[in-house]
């Protein structure tokens, strides 16, 4: 099932981690779509930041518990995609086209 590029990545995970990895490793972290698989990343990634990708790693990531009060929750579950963008290649990730 083929979907449109602006609705498989969400958005870009900023956290230390993934700027350490952005740094010294030239790969992105993205919050993408759970039923999205890494063909449809790759193409989404080369379309709208036009790059060349090398590899998707991707990870399901469970939602972790919270509390209010007496009441418990869930947090959705939700997808991770690392992307390695060939060397010498940037992306931008502050905006990221909707």
């Amino acid at each position: 099932m083929s979907r449109d590029f602006t609705d498989v990545l969400i958005t870009p995970i900023l956290s230390e981690k993934s700027m350490k990895l952005k740094d010294k490793e030239n790969r992105y972290s993205f919050r993408v779509n759970p039923l999205s698989n890494k063909f449809e990343i790759k193409a989404a990634v080369e379309a709208l930041f036009k790059v060349k990708v090398e590899a998707v790693r991707t990870a399901n990531m469970p939602g972790k518990m919270h509390r209010v009060g007496r009441s418990e929750g869930k947090r959705p579950d939700w997808k991770k995609a690392v992307v390695t963008v060939k060397a010498g290649q940037k992306i931008d990730t502050t905006d990221l086209p909707k």
